[in-house]
């Protein structure tokens, strides 16, 4: 990545050449599919109408993630993590990261994260840097650790004046990555709050981020066992993300839905059902292998999505009934898979649960 892009100018004169190429570089947009306000439906050709054909490039392969191709993905990316501006280097680092765990390349996706990581240091590290820069590395960074639930080094990102330093909608799936923060630290009203509010100031519509912060909605009504509200989120998340196919944040989340897609998806929409399964059971794989190792926590990895989604709910308190109302079936049938649970985490009983379960 280009050290130069650190300074705010240089004291020597630069030629209208090298002028010219800044001023190209400083205009590079951070994930810029993510920054896009569309209608649904309306993604690819959002894209097509890029201009700059750098930033066209990284919002295919954003495009390539947010639709369950993780292949393709970092392929689209691999160009962009050598790139002399830092922008695009930081965009592709990120997408690459997580496009690998879904592919199981897990070397890969935490030489990228490690990348990232050395970005933000240079960045903090240089007196001179932009302040926009600043704001962009904290926020890439930060996203990277909120979402695989990793310790978070620094909670700048999250601060006003940086939130503001960044692109229109980037602002709002920072606001995603904050209440996913607020989630894990067990504040579900802060978190549904940021939610709530994100959403009502939110001008124009940014797909990305509204479907991310609608899932997270779902996370907190299902830990507060509001389903009513939970299912209302989910299913306006859906109907965002249905037209163009962006399927990757059901799978990403869906050991933290609590059943919800079983319970509004499974039936009306069964193959877009079978594709997020197995788009979960993939990322989910690689998710686990840099989360567990680099936490210490013992989340399990041989559950079925099924199993795992009653084991979230019974760690929770959740009654059989309970469970069974929720999910559509029997509490007899919920006693069931909870013993197949029980004995394949060689638990002791539903206490036992919770070590084993998403924090």
């Amino acid at each position: 990545m280009n050290k130069n892009y650190l300074r705010e100018t240089e004291d020597k004169e630069e030629t209208p050449a090298e002028s010219a190429l800044a001023s190209e570089e400083e205009n590079h947009t951070l994930l810029p599919l993510i920054n896009s306000a569309f209608p649904p439906g309306r993604c690819l050709e959002t894209i097509r109408a890029i201009r700059d054909e750098h930033e066209r490039g990284v919002a295919m392969g954003e495009y390539y993630y947010f639709s369950g191709q993780p292949e393709e993905a970092a392929k689209a990316m691999e160009p962009y993590l050598t790139s002399t501006d830092i922008v695009l280097g930081l965009s592709a680092c990120l997408v690459y990261a997580y496009a690998n765990l879904a592919t199981d390349k897990i070397h890969l996706a935490r030489h990228a994260l490690s990348e990232m990581e050395k970005t933000f240091a240079d960045v903090n590290k240089d007196e001179k840097s932009q302040p926009e820069l600043r704001a962009m590395s904290a926020f890439v960074s930060t996203t990277a650790a909120v979402l695989l639930h990793l310790p978070l080094k620094n909670e700048s990102a999250f601060s006003a004046e940086n939130r503001m330093l960044l692109p229109e909608g980037l602002r709002f799936f920072s606001c995603y990555v904050q209440a996913h923060y607020a989630y894990l630290q067990g504040d579900y009203g802060r978190s549904i709050g940021i939610v709530e509010t994100s959403l009502s100031f939110m001008p124009k519509l940014y797909p990305i981020p509204a479907i991310y912060l609608r899932l997270v909605a779902v996370m907190d009504y299902m830990s507060l066992k509001n389903t009513e509200k939970a299912k209302e989120q989910m299913l306006k998340a859906w109907e965002l993300a249905r037209p163009d196919g962006l399927i990757e944040a059901f799978g990403e989340h869906h050991g933290l839905l609590g059943g919800v897609l079983e319970a509004t998806l499974k039936k009306d929409c069964p193959k877009e059902f079978r594709r997020i399964i197995s788009i979960t059971y993939s990322f989910s794989a690689g998710w686990r292998k840099v989360h567990n190792l680099d936490t210490g926590h013992d989340v399990a990895d041989n559950l079925t999505t099924t199993e795992f989604a009653i084991a979230m709910l019974a760690a929770r308190g959740w009654t059989n009934q309970e469970i069974g109302d929720h999910m559509g079936i029997r509490p007899n049938t919920v006693k069931w898979y909870i013993s197949i649970i029980l004995d394949k985490l060689d638990a002791e009983g539903r206490d036992d649960l919770a070590k084993y379960m998403l924090r």
